[in-house]
């Protein structure tokens, strides 16, 4: 790495330089045996102003239409009825060694705690819940934030 040696005529020359809009290559062209990031770091020791960019010149603008406000169609939520899950004649719940693709897979309860079981109810076709929990798997994207709001502002 070579140092540059600005003499006192050469940093005058760069400030005039600089105050006349030129860019720091060619600056450095014009001083020569300088590189232009030499120039760029003796600006900045030197605390030159950054220059102000040609102004651009005003395009008369369009109007702008008025904004339409959206109107969203409230679709009611289909009610949720929470169904009890199915207990085996022993009054055991479907647990994962008893759950077949036969029985509603909706977990219930805490899966770290003994008492965690599934739904057991009969599918919905082609679906691996109950009708009651697939209505509540599967909501409108609008429904579940609408329900996220209110979750919220509890």
């Amino acid at each position: 790495m070579t140092t540059v040696n600005w003499s006192d005529d050469r940093v005058e020359q760069l400030k005039t330089l600089w105050t006349e809009g030129l860019s720091a290559s060619q600056i450095a062209r014009a001083l020569g045996g300088v590189t232009r990031n030499a120039v760029i770091g003796k600006v900045h020791r030197l605390g030159l102003a950054g220059r102000a960019s040609p102004s651009r010149s005003e395009r008369p603008r369009l109007p702008m239409a008025p904004k339409v406000p959206s109107v969203r169609a409230h679709v009611p939520a289909i009610p949720v009825v929470e169904e009890d899950p199915l207990t085996f004649e022993d009054g055991s719940h479907a647990t994962v060694l008893t759950i077949s693709d036969r029985m509603c897979r909706w977990p219930i309860g805490d899966p770290a705690a003994t008492e965690f079981h599934f739904c057991g109810r009969s599918p919905k076709s082609g679906s691996p819940y109950c009708e009651a929990h697939a209505r509540k798997a599967y909501q409108p994207q609008q429904t579940r934030r609408e329900k996220d709001k209110g979750r919220m502002a509890s």
